[in-house]
């Protein structure tokens, strides 16, 4: 089977491309100034499950991920790179910053099964790659140096500017999403910076043929997808909320260094709301995967709600939502453990259909919930068609999980109960049953005798 996924340009589900047996996917890394929050996790989970469903296919994949360690400014240009704004706030080297977040970065990334990219490149060792892209697109006349120093990209220089967001050139207001200044240095409003002059910066700024300064953000996605993925990448992965500008800007970049499409198909998830709101500090609703740790949760239990959305739908993340989603861990973690320590691995065919089918995760585990209830299958084989499901979902369906001991006073119930049950004595074994549950407790009456977990 061939994975089908929505691309944002073309607005319609196309098969993923491939170069020799191998998918090149370029995935929209963090700027690693702060903690990424639940939202931004929801959008690396995508290229995850991309990449599994690939790969489960035989294909391989070459998947690169940015580190965002320098360039991105604050909404406004005047302001502070958000980088530099952080390093200010915790009085701490931008540096020493950088690689604390990038750290937790990959700490949570671990913790929610995604694994890591093949490369990982951090911007602020890709300086010399972005003055080489830079000089070219000087020479090939699709940037110049305006009069402050600093080097623009002539977005007029691009005819099909907004093919991915639906953002002509000839409706683009001043100011509208994008760097704005108005000093004159620009030829057109919505040329956008590819390298800034330094002017009274003094810390992250680098020499260049323009002088002492520092990229923008758009242009190292360009150098270091096209260098690390020979010229040409099958599959963009990032936020939906880089569509505009930042993919707009990098697609024009990357088609005039190589004057053809650079890249195959765009690929963008949706927001994340929380609670029915946007996270925001300002609305103290900022949520990390580290809260969901700390009230007891599995982090996998995040992973679990996300794929209970589909990806290119808005999704409404709450705490009941996470708690029902760690109960059903727990409950098919007991499951495989009663269906036997078989790690053998039986495909499904309705369960691949509906992830190669633009990654449709909600029906796969609708599929996955009809296996587990369906009587005619062995529970051997119940076993080995979940295995072969978590390859993808990655939810650590086989693990073990230490069992709380039962307190003494409940161990004296459940031992009533089961001399209730074999004197038959059952309005009384109805009635213990009812006590255990109360205290938390899920009782299973089996042909060999009663059974208990938490619930």
């Amino acid at each position: 089977m061939t994975l089908h996924m929505y691309d944002t340009k073309s607005r319609s589900v196309q098969p993923i491309t491939t170069q020799d047996n191998t998918v090149a996917m370029y995935c929209c890394g963090p700027t690693v100034y702060r903690d990424a929050h639940v939202g931004n996790l929801r959008t690396f989970l995508l290229s995850d499950l991309i990449a599994r469903v690939i790969s489960i296919s035989g294909v391989k994949v070459k998947r690169v991920q940015n580190i965002t360690d320098v360039g991105h400014m604050a909404e406004d240009i005047v302001g502070d790179d958000k980088m530099l704004a952080q390093a200010k706030l915790e009085s701490r080297d931008p540096f020493a910053i950088a690689r604390k977040y990038e750290e937790r970065f990959h700490i949570d990334l671990a913790r929610l099964n995604i694994e890591p990219a093949l490369v990982s490149p951090r911007a602020s060792g890709a300086i010399a790659l972005m003055i080489q892209t830079i000089t070219q697109l000087i020479a090939s006349k699709n940037a110049y140096v305006g009069s402050d120093g600093s080097v623009y990209f002539a977005a007029s220089s691009f005819p099909s500017y907004g093919d991915i967001s639906g953002n002509r050139l000839a409706a683009l207001k001043p100011g509208h999403r994008y760097e704005y200044v108005d000093d004159g240095a620009k030829r057109f409003h919505a040329d956008w910076a590819l390298w800034k002059s330094a002017g009274n910066r003094t810390e992250l700024v680098w020499d260049s043929p323009w002088g002492v300064g520092f990229p923008g953000w758009h242009i190292e996605c360009t150098a270091m997808s096209l260098h690390y993925l020979a010229g040409h990448i099958n599959i963009h992965v990032g936020g939906i909320d880089l569509r505009f500008p930042h993919h707009e800007n990098e697609r024009a970049q990357s088609n005039s260094i190589t004057d053809t499409e650079a890249v195959d198909m765009w690929v963008h998830g949706e927001h994340l709301l929380f609670e029915g709101r946007k996270m925001s500090k300002s609305a103290n609703n900022v949520v990390l995967l580290a809260d969901v740790i700390s009230r007891g949760f599995d982090p996998l239990s995040l992973r679990l709600c996300f794929l209970e959305n589909r990806y290119r739908s808005q999704m409404d993340l709450n705490w009941q939502s996470i708690a029902t989603a760690d109960a059903t861990l727990r409950k098919w973690r007991r499951a495989m453990s009663e269906w036997g320590d078989n790690q053998n691995i039986l495909a499904d065919i309705q369960i691949a259909q509906h992830l190669n089918k633009d990654l449709d995760t909600p029906r796969a585990l609708q599929r996955l919930r009809s296996i587990e209830k369906d009587l005619t299958i062995a529970p051997e084989n119940k076993g080995a068609l979940f295995n072969y499901a978590d390859q993808i979902l990655g939810l650590d369906l086989s693990r073990t999980e230490a069992r709380k001991p039962l307190p003494e006073h409940l161990l004296d119930l459940f031992n009533e109960r089961e001399k209730a049950r074999a004197d038959k004595q059952w309005q009384r074994s109805d009635e213990l049953r009812v006590l255990l549950e109360a205290q938390g407790l899920a009782i299973t009456d089996g042909p060999h005798g009663q059974s208990w977990n938490w619930s």
